[in-house]
């Protein structure tokens, strides 16, 4: 892994990743969470392998290279807010604006990002591409990890069956669903026992559109899903305390 030592290894659970993004996509040009997610990820393997990140090579994310396979990561902002979805527009405008403000805020927050694979495979879309185009996912983490759940039960009948068999090389890396839902940090979006997904409005296998339909389930989905990534940054907290070094804590990010 290359390693930043002109770098302080800790992780600011409250950073905002849009505050030094040099883009409009914080997951392509924040420096910040690029660090943070090679930090976090470069670490051992549920079977012990070494899974190290690097950032050297050219027009590439993260990297890893070994006897495990040649792997090509991006980040992916999984915490859907819907501000932007011309489609959710009406429903937008009848939420406060700071209402509005303080999701994005915390979705830009360590707790509400991911990293997937980013080559595509016989020209067809990644993961993260798939997750945000499907109408039966959009771009929600509780519905992907769904998707991932049954595959990894060898259920290949969601949304994105096919998109992630593309991937199984890089799904393998990680045993079975317990494996990945560790190594990811991701327990605050299962039940204890790792038997189902603890999704943030009432599920009905895909039928449905993933967006919200209504205000009302707008502000539960939002509301679950503020909740989901505060857990997560005080778990990735915990994480890098015991691994890393001291992680600042805070309850919620801080206001710009």
């Amino acid at each position: 892994m290359h390693s930043e030592t002109n770098r302080p290894m800790f992780i600011d659970i409250a950073f905002d990743f849009r505050t030094d993004a040099t883009t409009s996509d914080p997951d392509q040009s924040s420096p910040t969470l690029r660090r943070y997610h090679q930090l976090l990820w470069s670490k051992p393997l549920p079977n012990g392998h070494e899974f190290g990140l690097d950032t050297t090579t050219p027009w590439t994310y993260l990297h890893h290279a070994s006897d495990l396979g040649e792997f090509f990561l991006s980040s992916d902002s999984v915490i859907a807010t819907y501000s932007f979805r011309p489609s959710m527009a009406g429903l937008i405008g009848q939420i406060p604006q700071a209402d509005v403000e303080r999701f994005e805020r915390i979705g830009y927050t360590i707790g509400g990002m991911m990293i997937f694979p980013s080559n595509m495979v016989d020209g067809k879309w990644t993961i993260n591409m798939a997750r945000g185009m499907n109408r039966r996912i959009g771009d929600r983490m509780d519905l992907t990890l769904e998707c991932i759940r049954r595959y990894y039960a060898g259920d290949p009948r969601t949304p994105l069956g096919e998109t992630l068999a593309r991937y199984s090389e890089f799904l393998a890396l990680f045993g079975d669903f317990r494996g990945y839902v560790d190594f990811f940090l991701l327990q605050d979006l299962v039940t204890d026992d790792y038997g189902a997904v603890d999704f943030f409005l009432p599920f009905d296998d895909f039928v449905s559109p993933a967006m919200p339909a209504d205000l009302d389930a707008y502000t539960r989905f939002r509301d679950a899903s503020i909740q989901f990534v505060l857990e997560r940054n005080k778990r990735i907290a915990a994480w890098c305390a015991e691994h890393l070094a001291p992680s600042r804590i805070e309850e919620e990010p801080r206001r710009p």
